[in-house]
Parts: C-alpha cells; structure tokens; sequence
C-alpha cells in the first residue's frame, strides 16, 4: 500500500461532514497539539511527537483504526510524510498526509451558503475551520461586498471571478487582534472602498471609509443595504450590521455559545460596561428574528447540518449564558474571571492591522498560528 497526499480542502470536506469519520495522527510536539489541534465530531485524533518516532512506529500501529481514514498531520509536512512513509512500509496500508501541514490547515477557507437576499442576491459564509474563522460575501447584481475577510485572499478571489462578481466594498466590523486582515490588499487589487470603524481606526496609516451608523452601504442594483449599528465592547470601535433586515453580523461581540471578550486593548474595566451595553440593551432592542452570524466559532457543533453558524437572536437569548447574567457585577465577575488566555502575537497582529508593520508572508503566516482566542471562555 502507500501514503497519499490529502489536501487541507479535502480534509475539511471529511471534518465537515457529519456522517464522515477520520483518524487524526498528530506527530507535533505534545505542547503544539495541547494548544491547538484539528477537531470535529467525527474526528478520533492521537499525538505521538515526531522524535518519539525516529527509531520506529511499530509500538503505534495497533493504535490506528482500519474502518477509516487515517491523516498523518505535523507543523508544515515533512514530519508527517517522513512517519507516514515508515507506517505504510511497516503496516502495509494505505493512509495519507495533510499537504501543507497545520499552516495549511490554519488557512483554509470553505464557502457555505448562507441563503437568498430579497430581490436575487446571495449571501456567503467562509468558514475558515482550522482557525474558527468566519467572514461573509454578499452578491447582488454581479457587486460583492465582503466583511472581515482573512489574510489570504486567493479564495475569495477565486470565487468571485467563479462567480462573476466584482468586489465593490470591503469591510472590517473591527481592528482585528486574532488574524490579520485581507481588506487592504483586496482594496488595492480591486479598488473596492474599504470600511472601518473610526474609532478602532485612530492610530491606522492608512486611508478607509467610515463605518457608522448612517452610513448605510448598497451591494448590486437590488439595493442589497447594510445598516451599521455602533456596537462596542469586544473593541471600542466594534460595529455590528444589519443586511437586508434578515441578518445581523455580529463580529466579535455575541457568537453562537459565548460572548466576545474586552481585554485585547488592554481596557477590560472600561469595556466590560460597553460589552454589557450592547448585548443587553443594543441588541435587545433589534428584531429576535434576526439571524446573527458571528466572525467566529470555537467547535463543529455550533454549525447546522447544512455547515452555517447562525442561529436566530431569540434563541441566543434564551440559550447563550452570556446574555443571561441579569446582575451586572456579575456579569462584569463572570467576564474577567472567564478570559482566555491572548491570542499568539496579538499585538503585531493588531499593529499590522494599522498599517504600523509589514512583515513577511512567512512572519505573518507565524503570527496567525493557533486557535482564535475572541471569545470569554
């Protein structure tokens, strides 16, 4: 048999499908995998560190399943190939590598299809799976416009000249800290008008369209329109949208199991009040009806069976124990005693944001390494 190359698509096709399952075999060091790790409800996953492998896999092979896929996974692939090869010759199997390793993992992007707009438009939801990162297309009228979109914009280019659309607007909700955003580099290959919230945008080098209330931004003929509503907490800029009177896109204020955390500016005390706000009074004063979509997820069981995360307002305030700590000392207690720890160079990855550093592809690809970290836990 043979070990077969299993590209990070394909991988996240096997993840993503609920009746599917696969054997994960991660051979990073044991502090890697504990910190951030390929998960999904019909993976089965295994570490054993590359160097306790050298000498032989022989102690592991009545480990590894014959009834499904078996991925032998590391940091970037070599690793993986050199234990895979020796498993294959060992055992006689077939099994595969993950191409690309956990970099390639961490920047894959899997559009899903949200539903219909009124009047013919379409909306998008990229799930980037390795990271729990989430960013949203809208088409109307062959214009796109694309929100919190990831570094790596080759997808999303892809997919709009797939579709033949032309990017119009691109938009952040907020200065991100967990990944660095493409919305400056689709600006300059597009033209399209790139949005910011004008108070996270102080300290940025660059130029940007304000996004605030009032300001409502049109896709396509069909008049597809966002409205911003100012939503601070997770920054002090935070804002959130509401498309087409159906949906709210939510960044990183309210996701579908928690809520987004206020210390990444180092302003916990003084945001933990707008976090409140916005939740329990902005918020609340929209449609229950809305369908919220968030800029990120932590696990595979918080998509529906079609691979969307959203659910409707009304039930994440019934459900969502953040948005039920009546007691606002508490709530502030619950906050701050909930805190994970900061995302992996959160802040080069926000300086970057600004236009303050421009590290390399290979610096940033090292940078975004890791779990999103936007959540209180």
């Amino acid at each position: 048999m043979s070990l077969k190359p299993m590209s990070a698509k394909e991988l996240a096709g096997l993840v993503m499908d609920r009746n599917e399952e696969v054997f994960i075999l991660d051979v990073r060091a044991e502090e890697a995998f504990k910190d951030w790790k390929i998960e999904g409800e019909g993976v089965s996953i295994m570490n054993r560190p590359y160097f306790d492998l050298m000498d032989g896999v022989e102690e592991i092979l009545g480990d590894l399943p014959e009834d499904k896929p078996v991925v032998v996974v590391c940091a970037k692939e070599k690793s993986s190939v050199f234990v895979g090869e020796m498993i294959a010759e060992a055992a006689g199997r077939e099994l595969f590598y993950l191409t690309g390793g956990m970099r390639a993992w961490s920047e894959h992007l899997e559009p899903v299809k949200v539903g219909d707009l009124k009047d013919g438009g379409e909306l998008y939801q990229f799930v980037r799976i390795g990271k729990g990162c989430l960013s949203y297309l809208i088409a109307s009228e062959g214009e796109a416009a694309l929100i919190d979109s990831s570094r790596t914009t080759e997808p999303y280019e892809t997919f709009l000249k797939e579709k033949g659309l032309t990017l119009t607007h691109v938009i952040d909700t907020h200065l991100h800290a967990d990944h660095i955003s493409g919305g400056r580099r689709l600006r300059d290959k597009t033209g399209a008008s790139y949005w910011l919230p004008p108070k996270d945008a102080e300290e940025v080098t660059f130029e940007y369209e304000a996004l605030e209330n009032g300001r409502d931004i049109t896709v396509g003929k069909t008049k597809v329109a966002i409205h911003p509503v100012y939503s601070p907490g997770h920054t002090i800029g935070s804002t959130s949208m509401v498309i087409d009177g159906e949906y709210l896109i939510s960044g990183d204020i309210l996701f579908v199991d928690s809520i987004g955390r206020p210390d990444l500016a180092g302003k916990a005390e003084d945001w933990v009040g707008d976090l409140r706000d916005t939740l329990y009074r902005v918020y609340a004063d929209l449609s229950n009806e809305l369908y919220v979509l968030p800029a990120h997820f932590a696990k595979q069981s918080e998509m529906d069976e079609r691979g969307r995360v959203m659910e409707k307002l009304a039930v994440l305030f019934e459900k969502n124990s953040g948005l039920n700590i009546e007691d606002e000392g508490e709530f502030r207690r619950t906050v701050s005693e909930n805190l994970p720890p900061q995302p992996n160079a959160y802040q080069e990855i926000r300086q970057t944001n600004m236009g303050k550093m421009d590290p390399s592809e290979e610096e940033q690809t090292d940078m975004e390494t890791g779990p999103n970290r936007c959540a209180v836990s």
